[in-house]
């Protein structure tokens, strides 16, 4: 499901719309101009891009202001010739021409292997191979969780036709971003693909915060009309298969008590930042004040003029603390690790309304920015992430690449740490950039520059009252006490209990924290059961999660058409082809740079091994998961 190259509205402002193309992104207006006109002499010199730096949009292409304008013009005549109804000159590349075309918009070599995903996100091709089957009369599917991955799944099941329910713990759509309200909190990946192609939005920001994100994602939950096939308020207590009827029975407790409902298909939808990790203080709980996740921070929750002590410097304390910092008398940072943080321009950066308007008139705009975006944020690194083992300096990096974003990073560091340089040695990571998923700097650096602000380089090891003591022997006092530190990704499915064929629990087959799953959604023993955003399936090197979800999603359901097309009852991965996939990912996640010596994150186990990302470059994972290989399954009618 993709946006169509059609005009989306009869009534367009061209007045609005000509100043959208005037301050829209030169490589983008390329790609269109390209497909509109015909010409392929927009994809040559003198018209070719620069490379941006960073994560930089590259809007002016790095080009003269003459060959810009030229460009403008151009792309301004061809838009408007397509609204006045000229159809595109190429309305379907080839694929290795798609490629060529990402190729010069970023200004460096992209493999063709991109071309057949490029035309995918076109709306040019299908991403799913399998067979379109109808499923079975009676045929009913639960899935467990409202969050993105329960509003894919159920998107896709309402348009198949398919009797199914969602069953959501919380009242009303939204996963995480209903759950994390904390100040500053916001999305790390841009807007405008951390969103479901099926469902374009009119973004105001470049990244956008909380409150804009879960309206979206309750707004497609409302386009599509999944609120009266969903199930507000209601805990799954346990799903249990049943041998005899090969069914499951999920136990529920919901306002109406605990009942216990059956499924063909159990679909599990609850992803991996489900469960918040706290850690176990002595003293906690003689803490005098507010103490609090920040995955359940209090809506009453005022912290003007109050001390406040932050534990952890992750992804979400990254955000609190600029984001609270001019308004607490004090700020203490407890921060046992260390954070590489990249340069982050667009941080609150608006979306102009005439490029707003730009991307929402002209769906090719958008599917070409969106493109882009993936390469930018997803597969540009993936080579600088390989292990070279020949590099002398292990301990500071991995690769000469990666070594030389070392160098960019500190520099910055330095830069925004201004005349507190004393600070730097605290605050510099001992590994190498990347070992730990990369955050984006939103003035974290700055605010622990400030007279209010205090950072301890420790964990904090013991509670009495409101004091709070280091583990390198300070102390400091608190009003409130914030828990950033983050969720049990390791612990995946652990909020309910999952038992399969001969009562095995899934808890036991993954030893809590050693979870592994084919293609990251079956898990032998375990028939017509799947996990969506389940083991490596997230992205350690960046990018859209909600990509990787509608491409689990589409797998999942061919899983289930080559059933049906068999007329089988039940379908089950079989152990060899499950041992053989994640023998590979442990593999690849070997050479990779979240395994390289001396780094720790939350992608690892508590045996080092790494369960919550993918090693794969999306366009390997694109195609992973197109069709079913009957081979790695076992039917049976």
């Amino acid at each position: 499901m993709t946006i169509q190259n059609k005009a989306l509205k009869t009534d367009v402002d061209r007045d609005l719309l000509r100043v959208g193309i005037r301050q829209g992104n030169i490589p983008t207006l390329l790609a269109v101009l390209y497909q509109m006109s015909g010409d392929a002499r927009w994809l040559r010199p003198p018209y070719n891009p620069g490379r941006a730096r960073g994560l930089d949009d590259n809007d002016d292409g790095g080009l003269p202001p003459e060959i810009q304008d030229e460009i403008r013009d151009a792309a301004q005549q061809a838009i408007f010739a397509w609204l006045d109804g000229v159809q595109l000159a190429i309305p379907a590349p080839d694929h290795q021409t798609l490629a060529n075309m990402l190729s010069v918009s970023m200004h460096e070599p992209v493999p063709d292997s991109y071309g057949e995903v490029i035309a995918s996100d076109l709306g040019l091709s299908e991403h799913r191979l399998s067979p379109q089957v109808t499923w079975p009369a009676g045929t009913r599917a639960l899935v467990i969780g409202a969050g993105v991955s329960g509003i894919c799944a159920g998107v896709n099941l309402q348009q198949m036709g398919v009797d199914f329910e969602i069953i959501e713990k919380n009242e009303d759509f939204g996963g995480t971003w209903w759950e994390n309200r904390y100040p500053g909190a916001g999305v790390d990946t841009p807007n405008h693909i951390y969103s479901f192609s099926f469902a374009p939005n009119d973004w105001s920001r470049y990244f956008a915060l909380q409150g804009e994100l879960l309206t979206y994602f309750q707004s497609v939950a409302g386009r599509f009309d999944l609120r009266q096939a969903t199930r507000f308020e209601t805990r799954v207590d346990e799903a249990r298969w049943n041998d005899e009827t090969r069914k499951w029975q999920v136990t529920m407790t919901g306002p109406d008590g605990t009942r216990t409902e059956t499924c063909d298909i159990l679909m599990s939808a609850v992803g991996v930042l489900n469960t918040p990790q706290i850690p176990d203080i002595p003293g906690a709980e003689t803490f005098a004040g507010v103490a609090t996740h920040t995955a359940q921070w209090p809506e009453d929750l005022d912290v003007t003029g109050k001390r406040v002590a932050l534990v952890g410097n992750g992804a979400s304390g990254m955000q609190v603390a600029p984001a609270i910092i001019d308004k607490v008398e004090k700020l203490t940072v407890f921060a046992r690790s260390k954070q590489w943080a990249a340069p982050f321009p667009q941080f609150k950066k608006k979306v102009p309304d005439p490029v707003r308007y730009l991307l929402m008139t002209v769906p090719l705009y958008q599917q070409w920015y969106r493109i882009r975006q993936f390469w930018t944020f997803n597969d540009r690194i993936h080579e600088s992430l390989q292990k070279d083992p020949t590099w002398p300096e292990p301990d500071k990096a991995l690769n000469a690449t990666n070594d030389r974003h070392r160098q960019i990073f500190t520099a910055y560091v330095k830069a925004e740490l201004g005349d507190r340089q004393d600070l730097l040695q605290e605050m510099l990571p001992d590994f190498p950039p990347y070992g730990k998923r990369i955050l984006l700097d939103n003035g974290w650096y700055r605010t622990l520059t400030k007279p209010n602000a205090e950072l301890v380089p420790a964990r904090l090891s013991r509670i009495e009252g409101s004091t709070l003591i280091a583990a390198d022997g300070s102390t400091s006092e608190a009003d409130v006490l914030v828990y950033a530190t983050g969720f049990k990704a390791a612990e995946m499915q652990s909020s309910y209990e999952i038992i399969g064929q001969g009562g095995q629990h899934l808890k036991d087959a993954w030893e809590t924290d050693n979870p592994s799953a084919y293609i990251g959604s079956m898990v032998p023993g375990f028939p017509n059961f799947f996990t969506i955003l389940g083991p490596n399936v997230g992205l350690g090197h960046g990018g859209s999660m909600i990509k990787a979800i509608e491409l689990q999603t589409s797998f999942i359901l061919s899983i289930i058409s080559r059933m049906f097309e068999r007329n089988a009852q039940t379908v089950a991965v079989t152990a060899q082809a499950h041992e053989s996939y994640n023998a590979r990912i442990d593999e690849a996640h070997n050479k990779m740079v979240w395994t390289h010596q001396g780094t720790e994150n939350w992608y690892r186990n508590s045996r080092g091994r790494v369960v919550a990302i993918s090693p794969w470059r999306n366009d390997y994972f694109w195609s992973l998961t197109r069709d079913a290989d009957p081979g790695a399954f076992t039917f049976e009618t």
